[in-house]
């Protein structure tokens, strides 16, 4: 399925820097409110789609899975909007695939750190190289959320509700691969999603 257009600017959006790279980049809509045809749905039941929502739920079983887009990318910034409905939330978006050279954004709480590292990248075999900045002040709990993450060759930058809160660069990064959301296994929680949107660089 060709992805919707959406022209996008974002003079108004948050700092000047972020404006700059993205004012005028063209935005491809990769869930369009009704169904999850730009993605791989995983076997389970842990994805539906309800009122222009996409709800991530673990089973009974509290099988967690990876959401992935049919679609491999190489440059690009995707966004999207998430609220925390209950349990203990541990998701996030990988960049380009899984596996120690893609570094995953964590939205929630950290398995490993028992803390929410929302916005921080998490790398395979090396935990979170770097923290991300000022998440107690910006992430709505109760709230909607809206984060973005960028990836230029091995460089990445993540803004949280219209702040920079990230900046870090990944050796021997793969830069090419799928873009994924996660639902963490071993927990109980529900995390819904919403306007799914990405640009190429």
């Amino acid at each position: 399925m060709k992805h919707a257009m959406v022209l996008l600017l974002f003079l108004t959006f948050g700092t000047s820097g972020m404006s700059q790279v993205l004012d005028r980049t063209t935005m491809y809509t990769l869930f369009d409110g009704k169904a999850l045809e730009s993605w791989k749905i995983p076997d389970g039941g842990e994805w539906t789609v309800k009122k222009g929502k996409i709800i991530a739920k673990n089973n009974p079983g509290k099988k967690g899975s990876i959401l992935w887009t049919n679609e491999s990318y190489n440059d690009f910034v995707v966004q999207l909007d998430f609220k925390m409905i209950k349990g203990n939330i541990d998701s996030g978006i990988f960049m380009r695939g899984e596996d120690k050279n893609n570094p995953q954004i964590q939205i929630g709480v950290s398995g490993s750190l028992k803390r929410d590292m929302t916005g921080s990248p998490y790398v395979p075999g090396a935990g979170y190289p770097v923290e991300a900045k000022n998440i107690n002040r910006l992430l709505r709990l109760k709230g909607w959320n809206t984060i973005r993450a960028r990836a230029v060759n091995n460089k990445y930058t993540v803004w949280l509700n219209g702040e920079e809160v990230m900046n870090y660069t990944l050796d021997n990064a793969n830069l090419q691969g799928p873009i994924g959301i996660q639902l963490h296994p071993g927990r109980e929680m529900e995390i819904h999603f919403k306007k799914v949107v990405i640009g190429k660089l």
